[in-house]
């Protein structure tokens, strides 16, 4: 018998769309071991040479021009995709996606990136007869998203399914989930041991994290940070940024043994674990996961549009504080040595793995279980003919051409 399939299309401005498709996709495989999923960044796949442009494009905007980024996206912010950007995305991607998705057979796509939502959309409209369910990655929700083909939207807060409301989705088409993360983020780990695997020292601990672009921070900040190495260790996490991982490890300052600079990593769950406070900036993934392992967070000021939402959301509910000024790491420090010179709430800190927040603001499996529960319907609505194709495992017809391997 053919194992039910889920399609989830991203797309690759910044990294944490892409991110969330990949957790929700692990997570599916925890809950629903049976079912196979696949996730394709839509630009990267079929426009392999355009897309990374574009996105680069995008990327020297946003650090060049921020006010004008801000500006387009609150004056858009009630709005669906312009009419040029769908023209856009018919020329680059209906077609093909229409072949991709023709070829994969799907028993249900999953969005976490407007563009792909309008894309799986416009084919609904066109006859595509598969659910389509659409992932906010952040804590608000710009126009771009909805679109009245989404069959559920899993949203990451009450208030994002109250904007949803205000905007004409229908309450029942809406699924407060929270964003996903990855399994390894649903539980905390044991803080003492994993700081001797990880070759660090047993003492107060902030770890630096700026998203898959790299950490923000001006050099009075970086000054500021590495005075307090004797007495907090510093774990730098800078993603993708070669060229400021080189200019940290050429400087005098960073040259001490209780600071750890590092690039792309695949053990930010355990970062997190050994750490005692989070300085990043306020993306939605990073955040999420954070908030899953029960990490205070400290935030660098947010770039225009999604982050500044992502903040305001994460200090309202007390997960975190804004650094408007230097003051603010010298006191969450100055905090941090005073627990760990008091004997008996050190000790404490080092024994007790941390408990993430309170499930009931936010359960980390809740998205995978969302999606296993609306999956198995959604096969059942299938027509006799595909029901009995789907029961008896015969393969999917394909088009001319390679095959796409789901």
């Amino acid at each position: 018998m053919r194992k039910p399939r889920v399609l989830l299309l991203s797309e690759g401005f910044g990294t944490g769309h892409t991110q969330a498709a990949h957790a929700l996709a692990s997570g599916i495989k925890k809950v629903s071991p049976h079912v196979h999923s696949r996730v394709i960044e839509l630009g990267k796949f079929l426009n392999p040479t355009v897309a990374p442009l574009i996105f680069s494009a995008y990327r020297k905007t946003l650090s060049v021009q921020p006010k004008l980024v801000s500006m387009l996206y609150r004056t858009q912010y009630n709005k669906s995709l312009n009419g040029l950007t769908k023209l856009a995305l018919h020329r680059i991607f209906y077609t093909q996606t229409a072949q991709v998705v023709s070829q994969l057979k799907p028993d249900a796509v999953i969005c976490t990136h407007p563009f792909p939502n309008a894309v799986i959309s416009r084919l609904k409209r066109q006859g595509l007869n598969i659910p389509l369910y659409t992932v906010i990655t952040d804590y608000d929700v710009h126009g771009t998203w909805i679109n009245p083909e989404v069959n559920q939207y899993l949203v990451s807060t009450p208030q994002v399914k109250a904007l949803l409301e205000i905007r004409g989705v229908d309450p029942s088409r809406i699924q407060v989930t929270g964003i996903p993360v990855h399994p390894d983020f649903w539980e905390a780990g044991d803080k003492v041991r994993l700081r001797q695997e990880m070759g660090l020292q047993n003492m107060p601990t902030a770890l630096l994290m700026g998203g898959g672009w790299g950490l923000s921070f001006d050099e009075e900040h970086m000054k500021l940070l590495t005075s307090w190495a004797d007495r907090i260790q510093l774990v730098f996490c800078l993603g993708s940024n070669e060229k400021m991982i080189a200019k940290m490890k050429e400087m005098s300052c960073f040259q001490h043994p209780n600071i750890r600079i590092l690039g792309y990593t695949r053990e930010v769950s355990k970062l997190m674990d050994v750490s005692d406070v989070l300085i990043t900036k306020p993306g939605g993934m990073t955040c999420t996961e954070a908030l899953a392992k029960g990490l205070p967070m400290l935030f660098i000021p947010p770039l225009p549009g999604q982050e500044e939402e992502n903040c305001e959301y994460f200090v309202q509910a007390g997960y975190g504080q804004v650094i408007h000024s230097s003051d603010v790491i010298t006191k969450r420090f100055r905090q941090l040595c005073e627990r760990a010179e008091t004997p008996h709430e050190a000790e404490s800190q080092l024994k007790v793995v941390r408990k993430p927040w309170n499930r009931q603001s936010y359960d980390p499996t809740s998205c995978a279980q969302a999606v296993h529960e609306l999956l198995f319907p959604a096969t059942a609505e299938f027509s006799s003919t595909s029901k009995e194709r789907f029961k008896a495992g015969i393969p999917a017809t394909t088009l001319s051409g390679t095959r796409i391997p789901f």
